[in-house]
């Protein structure tokens, strides 16, 4: 099967939401064991679709870390959650 398209802005702001996401080590965590993730898998895979759909996935379903993480790129939540349909294969217009 094929890997769907993806839309660089939207890996763009993926990559920075993942580093976001990491900077702060109890958040890493979470998001470890929320997406079941091992530290070598996220390291070797971070510029996956799949991965980087299920961080925003995972800022998505936490509403403070969602907005927080916006607030920390310049972005509104609504990019995030457009930029997570669009890795995830869908399609979001903002």
């Amino acid at each position: 099967m094929r890997a769907p398209d993806t839309n660089p802005d939207a890996t763009q702001l993926a990559l920075q939401a993942l580093v976001w996401t990491l900077a702060e080590p109890d958040r890493a965590l979470r998001l470890l064991e929320t997406t079941g993730l091992m530290p070598a898998d996220l390291r070797a895979r971070a510029g996956e679709p799949a991965v980087l759909a299920a961080a925003l996935g995972f800022l998505e379903a936490h509403e403070p870390d969602l907005i927080a993480c916006a607030e920390g790129l310049g972005v509104k939540p609504e990019a995030i959650v457009a930029a997570h349909a669009a890795l995830d294969g869908g399609w979001f217009e903002a």
